[in-house]
């Protein structure tokens, strides 16, 4: 049972680090903690089903128009919301977003109302091997998260683009003097996070039922695996992604499962206690 709950974990883990990636990459070029990552993740799910059901896609191209969503949809709410409250501070940010969040959830539950749904894919028996039951879900997940992680690790290190994010992340005035714009480098940064939750909707609608309050059962856990590999640091943010899916679900060894998201509470509330910059985060330097 133990190892069953430990692949279990590390494929919830990595489900979870691609919305723990957004949230840490806004956080670094923006500075505020962008509340409606749950929602945009639901907001994905359902234009991933749109495509897959509705349109009739294959869910690969459904996950291709819920990123092309995604992205839209964080693009189009920093110009109505975030762009004009940039110079209010982060608090005002991380208020703004709420509101945000709320808006687009009510969006999905009065276009497809309240009830679960699910993609159109065809059932297929898991694989067993030691023991172990393996989904085929859990084998697009886990391949799925590994591919976009490597492909944004080499855009965040290896390319104009990535220097370019983290010289706005590090320090603004000196990365303006040397000629790089941050509306330009945030706009760029919400759409890719924008995409990067988009397709992360589509994998967690295939882990669990697609309502409008999907968002919600990521949103503790995905905080908690941010502020555990410190906010700004990507790296961290996988790391810690992935030590809270494999602490929610060894969990069940000791807790009913109804209680798991204890675990990410208690994370939090340590976290805070005693290492407020994560494991993987920098010291703030105060003047």
């Amino acid at each position: 049972m133990a190892a069953q709950l430990l692949l279990n974990g590390l494929v919830t883990g990595l489900l979870l680090a691609l919305p723990a990636l957004a949230l840490t990459l806004i956080f670094g070029i923006l500075k505020f903690a962008n509340f409606a990552v749950g929602s945009m993740l639901t907001l994905g799910a359902y234009a991933g089903y749109v495509g897959n059901v509705v349109l009739g896609w294959p869910l690969a191209a459904a996950a291709a128009l819920a990123a092309a969503t995604g992205a839209l949809a964080c693009l189009l709410s920093d110009a109505l919301v975030f762009e004009r409250l940039r110079e209010r501070g982060s608090i005002t940010l991380l208020v703004a977003s709420m509101g945000v969040s709320l808006v687009i959830e009510n969006i999905c539950r009065f276009t497809f109302g309240n009830a679960a749904l699910s993609f159109d894919i065809a059932p297929a028996r898991p694989i067993r091997w030691q023991g172990i039951r393996i989904n085929h879900e859990q084998i697009v997940t886990a391949a799925a998260v590994v591919v976009i992680l490597i492909l944004l690790h080499i855009l965040l290190t290896a390319s104009p683009l990535g220097r370019a994010m983290r010289a706005v992340a590090d320090n603004p005035a000196l990365a303006a003097v040397r000629g790089i714009e941050r509306r330009t480098v945030a706009r760029i940064t919400w759409a890719l996070t924008g995409a990067v939750l988009g397709g992360a909707g589509v994998l967690a609608g295939l882990d669990r039922a697609i309502d409008p309050l999907m968002g919600w059962n990521y949103q503790i856990p995905i905080f908690a695996a941010a502020i555990l590999g410190g906010l700004g640091s990507p790296v961290g943010a996988v790391a810690g992604a992935l030590m809270i899916g494999v602490a929610e679900e060894m969990s069940a060894l000791i807790l009913p499962t109804n209680y798991r998201q204890v675990v990410s509470f208690a994370v939090i509330l340590v976290l805070l206690l005693f290492r407020t910059n994560g494991l993987f985060g920098a010291k703030a330097v105060r003047k």
